[in-house]
């Protein structure tokens, strides 16, 4: 009886530090849609640390967890995005290029041109980023151009590697 205590007692402890470090640390994701291809493709799972934004800031370049900021509803619905440009950034779309504070910004994890309509320009309010996804094709991702700019609150974490299936696995 002792023994199965003791395993039982194990189990729980195992649980529950399974279950935190799931809450605080890291989590699991699902890719829906194609607004992330070529980078990233439907049913890929991802490794999502959430940790690392904690102690420090989100950086241009970084592939993101966010809460859909068009979400009015209290379900959790995510989006997978790249974040373009951050608090006090310039960002304008002409003629298919993505200009950041003036500069042509080359973006070698796109396949394309921007197909969309020119944007901006617009500077990101102090909290807050500019996410796109990496499809470019013509309305093939619901993004900051639609929502405007994420506050840092909505981000959820950082995407950090591709685990599934695993003849993708990869560094983001």
């Amino acid at each position: 009886m002792k023994e199965l205590l003791t395993w039982g007692l194990t189990l729980a402890v195992a649980v529950l530090v399974v279950l935190c470090m799931n809450y605080f640390v890291f989590s699991l994701s699902t890719v829906e849609g194609q607004s992330m291809e070529p980078t990233l493709y439907e049913k890929e799972w991802l490794f999502v640390d959430k940790i690392s934004y904690r102690a420090g800031t989100p950086k241009i370049g970084d592939v993101i967890i966010l809460k859909d900021p068009a979400d009015a509803e209290p379900r959790k619905e995510y989006l997978v995005k790249r974040i373009v440009a951050g608090p006090g950034d310039r960002l304008e779309i002409r003629q298919g290029e993505l200009y950041r504070n003036g500069e042509l910004v080359v973006e070698s994890y796109t396949d394309v041109l921007v197909e969309d309509p020119d944007y901006g320009p617009v500077t990101v309010q102090a909290g807050h980023y500019f996410v796109m996804g990496d499809n470019r094709h013509a309305s093939a991702s619901r993004d900051s151009r639609s929502f405007q700019a994420v506050p840092r609150e909505a981000i959820l974490g950082r995407a950090d590697l591709i685990l599934w299936p695993i003849t993708k696995w990869a560094r983001l």
